[in-house]
């Protein structure tokens, strides 16, 4: 009888896309603003070792680079840092330099004057004893109005003292005069959103302290400036609230999660009273990992501009007078958390597919009769909603979406002419894409799928099925995002086109504890990090083999930072991956605790609980049941994680005879930057799928 025959070699498709495209391609856009017919933003340098400088765009659709090298716009407080710049009118833009964190005002050219950069950036703040012991962010400029006299910044500080201790405050800078900077607001563990109010008398702004997270538990509050008089205004031991906007003198606009699901609400300074503007099973808002952004923006005529949703994030406008919801009918399926509107322009960070992330403009005060004439700056004008499917129009799309079908407020006008508005409104403008030359026909067209993980637990994930797939199940990796209280999304990827491309299909997953679906699916996690997401990325390779989109035989799993820690942890838990790819990832609680920076330091105790329960959850710990190869990687100068984690769990598994390899770089913080690094990266871990998926 004839050997049975054994699974057919996997053989890599031709692609088009390379490591360079890939790691050329991390522009990394961010925080736009607009102003008149002016735009800004934040975009990554690659080539440039990884520095971020802030592009001005004029009205005639110029472009500058406003910070040529060395300049780097980037923040460190918390060290995932957020928005690192500030428009201040007439003066320039205020930025926060990566190098000694201190903030400058870079001035605009002289007219007529040819060089864009005439005059170098001057310091504003003080230089601190140590580089990078005073950081700055979420810079928000308050004009010269309600008797403050030249325009102001109001930030939140963070102080790294000698004996390691951390503290924070808010300040507010005089960046065109002495730069004097006063210490206003003190106390707190945690500060963001520091918002003066529109008659200058009151700062609204959001706290909290260890060991909370800004998703676990914040407060609302405001004091009056002229005597320090404080309140409470909203939050509370179960609500995490953002982004504080203010609607007058006395009413803030806020989001909050005490329904559980992040909802706008309007409430009164004195605390009397608390509305929602638009209850919905819908997320408004996404994590705090990074300062500055704001997920709304406040139009000219008073609506406001919204994201609402669950997964992608959908833009519409919220009247919240007459408590109506309309999708902006605009070519992009999901944004970013972060807009800003100046009248009724808006910018955002938008995405649709078969195009990555792009700086979107958009006129909200009405776009043309004829939807087609509505195209873009890269000259599409087809109106594509998820999946390519035309859309028919806001108003209809606004009673399709949970709960929008409700009708205005009787005997408040508007409610009609509101969804008329939006559904014929968002003339829009790609200002820059993320991605240039798209290489066409290998992006993969991602599928939002549900599968169960247990009994009444369905897990969200978008599916990337791969190119031309072998008969009898292709080969997949496990995508497993980081955060871990963050979340994947449609938007796309040239990193899973890259594999999908080649015949290797990616599932991310949103894993319970990720953000998207309300509060109750980020409390999945609380306790049994090393439980739940071990469980839920298991059952994601499982569910590809029942579906027969899998060869059960070659599917790995993968992931960075807190994505890492669920990487070890499940080729611990499970035989059912080949291999895991780890990059920054956490290995042992106890180090992490007494290492990493001040913002997650306390984390882990909502995450796994005590001390007694570290050794049955970190992966060190389970090292000797890892019998699958692995590929580590990790930046040397990574504050967050440090090192020594994927370090020893790979000496452990060397040890054992464990097939691993642990790949460093220099210079490479928590995340990579570099062009020359993320190529690297990169074809290091396509190699490692080609070996493991033979």
């Amino acid at each position: 009888m004839p050997p049975t025959p054994g699974p057919r070699p996997f053989s890599p498709r031709p692609s088009s896309i390379s490591t360079a495209d890939v790691a050329r391609a991390g522009l990394r856009l961010g925080f736009p603003t607009v102003l008149g017919g002016q735009t800004w933003w934040e975009e990554d340098r690659p080539a440039e070792g990884g520095r971020r400088t802030v592009v001005h765009r004029a009205a005639d659709g110029s472009l500058t680079d406003l910070l040529p090298a060395p300049w780097d716009a980037r923040t460190r407080v918390h060290e995932y840092g957020g928005r690192s710049y500030a428009v201040v009118p007439g003066h320039g833009i205020v930025f926060a330099h990566h190098t000694d964190q201190r903030l400058y005002l870079a001035r605009p050219p002289a007219g007529g004057e040819p060089d864009p950069y005439a005059e170098r950036p001057r310091p504003v703040t003080p230089e601190p004893d140590e580089p990078g012991a005073l950081r700055y962010a979420d810079l928000r400029v308050q004009d010269g109005a309600g008797g403050t006299g030249g325009p102001r910044v109001w930030c939140v500080r963070e102080r790294h003292h000698q004996d390691a201790k951390v503290t924070r405050s808010i300040v507010v800078v005089e960046p065109t005069g002495t730069g004097e900077v006063a210490e206003v607001i003190t106390g707190c563990d945690f500060y963001a959103s520091p918002t003066p109010s529109p008659d200058g008398r009151h700062l609204a702004y959001i706290c909290w302290n260890h060991p909370h997270m800004p998703w676990t538990r914040t407060e609302l509050r405001v004091t009056r400036l002229s005597d320090g008089a404080t309140r409470t205004v909203l939050g509370g031991p179960a609500e995490s609230v953002l982004a504080p906007l203010w609607c007058d003198e006395r009413r803030l606009y806020a989001v909050s999660d005490r329904s559980g699901w992040w909802n706008l609400y309007r409430a009164d300074i004195s605390g009397s009273s608390c509305e929602p503007l638009w209850p919905a099973e819908e997320e408004f808002a996404g994590p705090l990992w990074q300062l500055g952004g704001l997920p709304y923006a406040v139009l000219g005529d008073g609506r406001l501009a919204v994201l609402h949703g669950g997964g992608d994030l959908r833009l519409g406008v919220l009247d919240p007078e007459t408590r109506t919801l309309a999708d902006i009918d605009v070519p992009f399926q999901g944004w970013a958390p972060v807009l800003h509107a100046d009248g009724d322009v808006l910018v955002g960070l938008g995405y649709r597919s078969g195009a990555p992330r792009s700086v979107v403009r958009i006129d909200t005060a009405g776009g043309p009769d004829d939807p087609s004439d509505a195209g873009d700056a890269h000259g599409e004008g087809a109106r594509e909603g998820a999946g390519g499917a035309a859309q028919a129009g806001g108003a209809a799309r606004a009673a399709r979406a949970g709960g929008a079908a409700r009708a205005p407020r009787a005997g408040l006008a508007g409610g009609a002419g509101l969804a008329g508005r939006a559904a014929r409104a968002g003339r829009s403008e790609e200002l820059r894409r993320e991605i240039d030359d798209v290489p066409a026909g290998v992006l993969p067209a991602p599928r939002v799928v549900e599968f169960v993980a247990g009994p009444d637990v369905r897990v969200h994930a978008y599916l990337y099925p791969p190119e031309q797939p072998d008969e009898g199940g292709a080969p997949y990796v496990v995508f497993v995002h980081g955060g871990p209280t963050g979340h994947a999304t449609s938007e796309l990827s040239l990193e899973k086109a890259f594999f999908s491309s080649r015949g290797i299909g990616v599932i991310d997953v949103n894993y319970g504890g990720s953000s998207g679906y309300g509060r109750a699916y980020r409390e999945r996690l609380r306790g049994r990090w090393g439980v739940t997401d071990v469980e839920d990325v298991i059952a994601a390779a499982k569910w590809l083999v029942a579906e027969g989109l899998a060869d059960p035989a070659r599917i790995a799993v993968r992931g960075a930072s807190a994505g890492g820690w669920t990487v070890m942890a499940a080729c611990g838990a499970s035989d059912v991956f080949a291999g895991g790819v780890s990059v920054a990832g956490v290995s042992a609680l106890g180090p992490l605790v007494a290492a990493t920076h001040d913002f997650e330091s306390q984390y882990v105790e909502w995450l796994v609980g005590p001390e007694d329960r570290y050794g049955e959850r970190e992966p060190l710990a389970r090292a000797d049941r890892v019998n699958c190869p692995m590929l580590l990687m990790q930046g040397l100068a990574d504050p967050v994680v440090p090192p020594a984690q994927s370090r020893a769990f790979a000496e452990r598994l060397l040890a054992r005879g464990v097939p691993c390899t642990y790949l460093t770089f220099e210079g490479e913080a928590h995340g990579f930057r570099r062009l020359e690094t993320k190529a690297a990266a990169l074809a290091a871990e396509l190699s490692f799928y080609l070996q493991i998926f033979r």
